[in-house]
């Protein structure tokens, strides 16, 4: 995880989440924010991918022109065993790929998952798409692409 990549301002600020990430002994490149994750896709210099549910995207909204790689199925929430392979498919192991859950905690073993079958750019993006729960038990406020007014849609 050693890789530096060329100097813009947006990649400085990725080079910073890779920094921490190493000095953290996360095992992919690092957490970035919704914001900085967003700027990232706009620029043409990351690849998004979500990595909830098809029922997830469909209901609760996606962002659009992201691509679609689920971590697990179903309510239950089985694991996908074919995650990596369909990743692979999707973008090249070298590609800046920000992963994007419903809080981040998935998309942070999808990056873990990816970083072990050899992708050198995987980022989770922090917070993921609805943030935590607040204390009504509801999601969307504290934190999240949505609370970002990011862009998403819903079907």
């Amino acid at each position: 995880m050693s890789h530096v990549i060329e100097a813009t301002p947006l990649n400085e600020e990725l080079n910073a989440v890779r920094k921490v990430a190493l000095a953290t002994a996360l095992p992919y490149a690092g957490g970035v924010p919704p914001k900085l994750a967003w700027a990232l896709v706009e620029a043409g210099e990351a690849v998004l991918v979500d990595v909830r549910t098809t029922e997830e995207r469909k209901f609760v909204g996606h962002v659009p022109g992201s691509l679609h790689v689920a971590w697990a199925s179903g309510t239950a929430l089985t694991r996908n065993p074919r995650f990596v392979r369909e990743l692979e498919a999707k973008a090249p192991k070298d590609a800046t790929i920000l992963l994007l859950c419903r809080s981040g905690k998935r998309s942070d073993l999808a990056a873990e998952a990816a970083a072990k079958a050899g992708f050198t750019n995987v980022f989770n993006v922090l917070e993921g798409f609805e943030g935590e729960i607040d204390e009504q038990r509801h999601r969307g406020r504290l934190g999240g692409w949505r609370a970002h007014d990011l862009p998403w849609v819903q079907d």
